[in-house]
């Protein structure tokens, strides 16, 4: 208890094998994603950097419960430096996690763990997992305010944050043209629709997603597909996609709403057209 009266949440040091600074393993754990972020991220080989696998395991402490797989390998590729990957106001690393629960700023919770604190003062949600929605070795992220209340869901994984952001940051911006609309279909399983009609225009899926996340590529264009995890309407989603011209966008987009059961709609053009 602190000389105020409050309580203080203080973490045991904890010792593995291994030695300070090894990674948790020689063989990546998201191999899929790795790859994915490697080719399309200029110099985060050399700059990502992760954290120790005694700082994993106190973060697993104040879990409570054994940390999704996938978020083992976020910790030891980028637990203390994202690299170009980094967010402008999110704090990913494991030390600030830690401090805000040491500090008493974030209280356990067998529900959620606080994995990014919002740096910005005026902005007072932080990002946390939900393991009432674990998923695919991952969780549901949302925002939430450090003492609780409301949540904003954002993404159904962080495995698909990152991806959607590296993806969105990288490639689709980095096009000369990019639009932004909504795609549907006339029932649940459209998405495997919309897989065949971007396969044969020549996408690949750089990782596994789930059902409100579609992300494609190929070199000389990206789009991205996402809807909000828990609510919304399950047979649309909405998409940006990047290219070389809008000519080339309108090509992409009149094959993809040829599909019988797909609807495509625009709504905004970047750079506007003239």
């Amino acid at each position: 208890m602190t000389p105020d009266g409050a309580l203080r949440f203080e973490l045991p040091r904890i010792s593995l094998p291994g030695g300070r600074g090894r990674q948790m393993s020689e063989q990546p754990l998201e191999p899929e994603l790795e790859a994915f972020l490697l080719r399309i991220v200029p110099g985060l080989a050399e700059a990502w950097r992760g954290c120790t696998p005694e700082e994993i395991a106190q973060v697993e402490l104040i879990a409570g419960r054994p940390l999704p797989s996938f978020y083992r390998w976020f910790l030891s590729r980028m637990g203390r430096s994202m690299g170009p990957l980094a967010y402008p106001t999110l704090d990913f690393s494991a030390q600030r996690v830690l401090a805000c629960y040491a500090d008493g700023l974030i209280s356990t919770d067998p529900r959620f763990l606080l994995i990014a604190y919002e740096t910005d003062e005026m902005m007072s949600e932080h990002l946390f997992y939900d393991f009432s929605a674990s998923t695919r070795e991952d969780a549901l992220v949302t925002r939430r305010d450090a003492e609780g209340g409301p949540l904003s869901d954002m993404f159904s994984t962080l495995r698909e944050m990152l991806a959607r952001g590296a993806l969105f940051r990288f490639r689709v911006r980095k096009m000369p043209q990019q639009c932004d609309g909504m795609v549907r279909g006339n029932n649940p399983d459209f998405l495997s629709h919309l897989d065949s009609a971007m396969s044969r225009l020549g996408f690949t899926k750089p990782i596994s997603t789930g059902h409100r996340c579609r992300l494609y590529d190929r070199p000389d264009a990206a789009m991205i597909c996402d809807g909000l995890p828990r609510g919304g309407v399950e047979n649309r989603l909405s998409f940006t996609l990047g290219g070389s011209s809008d000519g080339a966008l309108r090509r992409i987009l009149g094959e993809v709403a040829m599909e019988p059961s797909l609807e495509v709609k625009v709504y905004r053009w970047t750079p506007e057209l003239r």
